[in-house]
């Protein structure tokens, strides 16, 4: 968005061609505007009177073809300056919804004789590859469209979309429901556009309280996060009933995959899903934002064996480390000590602890700490990680709710007594992530490049955010060894047909 306004100012000077003119044209008829000003000063005439005769000068000895370069150049307006439905400018996108009224831009794209392709457009709106245009759409977004080279305008992009079809219940079919909750309903529903499966997540808005606001902040935050391990939010269609999100569908979630091995993932297959979640995980960590609710249930996968960060409906992105956040995130299992104890100061490490757990009950097949209240799932931490002391975490003996609880003294017991499947390497990275003190687990950017990965290559280091981890070659799914399905990895594309 930046680069587009700075070329919202530098257009000007690029297509008058003759900013050295402008520039000096300004210089002499500011010795024309001076008495003028001073005119107005002695007799009291407003300050928004002054600035206005100051343009209004401009614009008489500049004329019409240097008149956006003067303004420009004194940075006092802007022209065709106009706010979209986002609450931003059109100019902010790099361009003026009425740029096309230009004579330059028109004379421009009157030259821009190269036909456009399916494939343009699609790059132009960022389409999926396989989408079905209206008819006639390619000649209307030829005619209507800046050309390629230049920045396209928001309101015309939002127009685009809407043409297309985004943003209309009718562009999709509703099947199967899927789930329910206390504000939502997801079904299963399919694409008029391209023709694939979605889901559809519809959230119910009360007159009285408006759109949820873990709602607003799933769309907030999905709408700039694009990754090949973070779920893809499609689609926004509000009506006056509901807000329904399109997200890309996947198959089932981590859960449902783990149910069906028998809970014996080969530890080969754990290793691609924890890179995954690790990947995605530190491209939303390095967007400053955090998950706060990981749980195998929130981790979902497709029939290539893809696994993608979704529901972050308690997600929050954090502009500064220490701020006060509820304490009441992450499901009780994979909720980190801290916060366990009341600690509403944190930052990302608060994912980390959730990320240990998950690769605990990925080899083992069941939860590492599965209580029933937080005082339980503190008993069931320290059991096995050992009661804290001040030499394990500094502080915590003067916590007012550690007291509280009066725990006994627990020693800790080698985790590879627990998880006896995982190698060195995994015991190690294991307790960089299970670790009592918050700034002592292991960043989801350090794990990720963790010497239990090494098995996978140096290439899925190096992979662009988008590109997949199967991308690579050699990359794939073992069939695991109590799989109840076949459907990963040998049998994913006919049950695909089959649902």
């Amino acid at each position: 968005m930046d680069s587009g306004a700075d070329e919202g100012v530098g257009g000007w000077q690029a297509e008058t061609g003759n900013a050295p003119v402008a520039c000096r044209e300004i210089l002499i008829s500011g010795f024309l505007i001076l008495p003028m000003v001073f005119y107005t000063h002695l007799v009291n005439t407003p300050p928004w009177l002054v600035v206005q005769s100051i343009i209004w000068g401009l614009e008489l000895y500049c004329g019409s073809e240097h008149k956006p370069a003067c303004l420009c150049f004194i940075g006092i307006v802007h022209e065709n300056v106009k706010m979209g439905s986002d609450g931003e400018s059109d100019q902010a996108s790099g361009t003026s919804s009425d740029e096309v009224q230009s004579p330059v831009r028109v004379r421009m794209r009157n030259n821009h004789h190269r036909r456009i392709s399916n494939e343009d457009i699609n790059k132009r709106l960022s389409l999926p590859a396989d989408i079905r245009l209206p008819e006639g759409y390619l000649e209307k977004f030829a005619m209507n469209s800046p050309p390629f080279d230049k920045p396209m305008s928001r309101r015309l992009r939002r127009a685009s979309l809407s043409e297309i079809g985004f943003g209309k219940l009718e562009t999709y079919i509703k099947l199967d429901k899927l789930g329910e909750g206390t504000y939502a309903t997801v079904f299963k529903g399919r694409s008029k556009l391209t023709d694939n499966l979605v889901a559809l997540k519809e959230i119910r808005l009360e007159h009285e309280e408006g759109a949820p606001c873990t709602a607003i902040r799933e769309v907030s935050l999905l709408k700039d996060l694009k990754h090949a391990n973070i779920v893809t939010l499609h689609d926004i269609i509000h009506t006056d009933k509901c807000l329904t999100l399109v997200f890309e569908y996947l198959e089932k979630d981590l859960k449902q995959y783990m149910d069906d091995c028998g809970s014996i993932m080969s530890v080969h297959n754990v290793k691609i899903f924890l890179f995954q979640l690790l990947r995605g995980l530190a491209y939303c960590h390095r967007r400053k934002v955090l998950h706060r609710d990981l749980k195998p249930q929130n981790l979902l996968i497709n029939e290539k064996g893809e696994l993608k960060l979704a529901d972050f409906g308690l997600a929050r992105a954090k502009s500064v480390p220490t701020k006060t956040y509820s304490n009441e995130v992450v499901t009780l299992w994979y909720r980190p000590p801290d916060v366990l104890l009341g600690s509403t100061e944190y930052s990302t490490p608060i994912d980390m602890w959730g990320v240990g757990c998950i690769f605990y009950e990925m080899i083992t097949g069941r939860p590492l700490f599965p209580g029933s209240t937080v005082e339980d799932e503190l008993h069931l931490i320290f059991r096995i990680l050992g009661t804290p002391t001040e030499e394990t975490w500094p502080g915590i003996t003067t916590s007012e709710e550690f007291k509280t609880y009066n725990f006994p003294h627990y020693h800790a017991e080698p985790l590879v007594n627990h998880a006896p499947r995982i190698d060195n390497d995994g015991h190690d990275l294991l307790s960089m992530l299970l670790q009592f003190e918050a700034k002592k687990r292991v960043s989801a950017e350090d794990a990720f490049r963790h010497a239990y990965f090494r098995s996978l290559g140096e290439q899925v280091q190096t992979l662009a955010d988008t590109a997949s981890i199967f991308s690579v070659k050699g990359i794939q799914l073992q069939k695991d060894p109590g799989k109840r399905s076949s459907v990963y990895p040998e049998s994913s594309k006919s049950s695909q047909v089959k649902k």
